[in-house]
């Protein structure tokens, strides 16, 4: 109840501004010259049908001060609203938003419109922390159940500790190293830890020591990784955190390839800007342009189609552009008619970020 009447309260000015002007000085400024001109005409009158200067001059000064304040209701409404829309949100509400004219473009209405887009990605955090909370409860509670269930049936002496069981439980034990690393690597972003042990290593040697691992996890999916690095490139940079990087992006593309595809790693040295480009490409899929900026976000899972799976944490991507943003360089997605392409840039050399 004490949300909703918050809520209702928000949107309740009705003053409309003055939208003239596309600045909020000049639109004070307008409002007090307005003010002041009608305080004198209305003093110059009165004075001239014979009031007293010492009634005159207070009635004017009322009715500039009266003027001026029904006006300044206008322009400052939003930031009314920001304030209540402010005190929700600290209550946990995310859903509320500031009302402001599209046409209004002072400082104001940009501030009120940068408040909504934060009110949105908020609210957007909110669910998907709500999400990712779900998922992690149930990530965690199926290879414990599974662990569970397989050594008591040892300690029962209901099945015997063959290589196949004692395989079948390290599986286990590694999906839940493997969510720990994901939530350690989400705590180290929040904590905008960015320590890195930087060295000079060749790329292509540092990529077949990344695929490996993947191409034996990819199991009977069939993929055909083919890499076109060559074979003289070297960079500088943190091994560990770009092979978070590089292992997000080609896991990513491997689970979202049909079956039996063809997964593309294309590097190549761009010397006139001093990096290092590598693309990840797997045929068939495309991603909408208008959501391409949204999978790097935080707990956002892509979309799964026939042949290719999902789940996941949701974190991956966004680990992978924390990696490239720790040493300098970017990961996004770019046009691509082979299908959905991930271009990584990365500086060749480390430049300090002291």
């Amino acid at each position: 109840m004490a949300k909703q009447s918050k809520k209702s309260r928000l949107g309740v000015f009705g003053v409309k501004p003055v939208d003239l002007f596309s600045s909020l000085k000049l639109e004070l400024s307008a409002l007090i010259v307005c003010a002041t001109a009608i305080a004198f005409v209305m003093c110059w009158f009165l004075l001239k049908f014979g009031w007293s200067g010492w009634i005159a001059m207070p009635l004017t000064l009322v009715v500039a001060l009266g003027i001026t304040y029904v006006f300044s209701r206008g322009i400052t409404a939003p930031l009314r609203q920001m304030r209540d829309v402010a005190e929700a949100m600290a209550d946990g509400d995310y859903t509320v938003r500031v009302t402001i004219d599209p046409t209004r473009h002072d400082e104001v209405g940009q501030l009120a419109r940068s408040f909504n887009e934060m009110a949105e990605e908020l609210e957007h955090a909110d669910k998907m922390r709500l999400d990712m909370i779900a998922n992690v409860s149930h990530e965690l509670r199926t290879p414990v159940s599974a662990l569970q269930a397989m050594v008591e049936n040892m300690a029962d002496g209901v099945t015997d500790p063959t290589p196949a069981n004692l395989e079948s439980i390290l599986t286990q034990t590694q999906r839940l190293s493997d969510l720990i690393a994901f939530l350690l690597d989400l705590s180290r972003m929040e904590a905008g830890a960015a320590s890195l042990n930087i060295e000079r290593f060749n790329v292509a040697d540092f990529l077949d020591e990344t695929v490996e691992p993947l191409e034996i996890t990819d199991g009977g999916h069939a993929h055909d990784i083919q890499m076109h690095v060559p074979q003289d490139v070297t960079m500088e940079g943190d091994q560990d955190r770009l092979r978070q990087l590089f292992t997000n992006i080609i896991a990513n593309a491997l689970k979202h390839s049909p079956d039996g595809t063809t997964v593309l790693i294309e590097t190549h040295e761009d010397t006139n800007n001093g990096t290092i480009v590598t693309n990840v490409v797997n045929f068939g899929s495309q991603i909408a342009a208008a959501d391409r900026s949204a999978i790097f976000r935080r707990f956002v899972k892509g979309k799964s189609g026939p042949g290719t799976e999902s789940g996941g944490t949701g974190l991956g991507l966004s680990i992978a552009r924390w990696a490239a943003q720790l040493h300098g360089g970017t990961v996004k997605v770019v046009d691509d008619d082979r299908g959905a392409d991930f271009e990584i840039i990365l500086p060749k050399y480390h430049i300090s970020q002291d």
